[in-house]
């Protein structure tokens, strides 16, 4: 099979999730790094027309927008498979996935991740106030997603779906400084969930160290 070729900022949980897709369909993969603000620059409307991350080609099939991706490589490959058979499970898949697009990435990894841990190894100033004002709303959505996860193994039920790949690479930041760990404290389940997640062979394949490691030869310059 034609090597499918990601493109996007090593680090971002969106081009993680492509990755993680990737990884659990064992299907061969490269990344085309981008540069941390490169996709924002002119040329790089070529890829992206929106001027956004991840664009997955496959061959001379060139696909952007993360849920149709991942619907995309579930197709290409029919083991494992990462969409459940029964109606209210997909339902239910569908549903966290568009949580994450509208509300986790914002409220989470955009209010509260990307300045508590991306920010400060770009030198970048972090507002403290917008911080604070942040972690409201993140818990929210938080809780929400507690709350449909309730005592299930995976997102959509006893079987890693898509919905788990999309949602992973956004909480599993959390740990990682004290507000995150605040709004974790009172969800056993979303811990247990995520530890879970972090033992997986794609979650390990694709931290923010290994992908750095992988876009070191072509990344494309800001």
């Amino acid at each position: 099979m034609t090597d499918f070729v990601l493109h996007g900022i090593p680090g971002s949980p969106y081009v993680r999730t492509v990755a993680l897709a990737l990884e659990e369909k064992h299907l061969p993969w490269r990344l085309a790094a981008v540069a941390m603000g490169a996709h924002r620059a002119p040329e790089y409307r070529a890829i992206h027309p929106f001027h956004k991350i991840p664009t997955l080609d496959h061959g001379d099939y060139r696909l952007y927008e993360t849920a149709a991706i991942l619907r995309y490589l579930d197709h290409m490959a029919d083991v494992p498979a990462l969409v459940p058979d029964d109606a209210r499970a997909v339902a239910r898949m569908d549903q966290m996935i568009s949580i994450a697009a509208c509300y986790v990435a914002p409220r989470i990894s955009g209010a509260l991740s990307f300045p508590r841990r991306v920010a400060p190894l770009i030198g970048l100033p972090v507002d403290e106030e917008a911080l604070a004002a942040a972690i409201e709303p993140a818990a929210e959505a938080l809780d929400e997603i507690a709350r449909l996860l309730g005592g299930d193994t995976f997102i959509a039920g006893d079987a890693i779906s898509l919905a788990d790949l999309m949602l992973a690479p956004h909480i599993s930041f959390l740990p990682d400084f004290e507000e995150g760990r605040r709004i974790m404290a009172p969800h056993a389940n979303l811990t247990a969930w995520i530890a879970r997640m972090e033992a997986r062979p794609s979650m390990v394949a694709t931290t923010w160290e290994r992908m750095n490691a992988l876009a070191a030869p072509e990344t494309v310059a800001a």
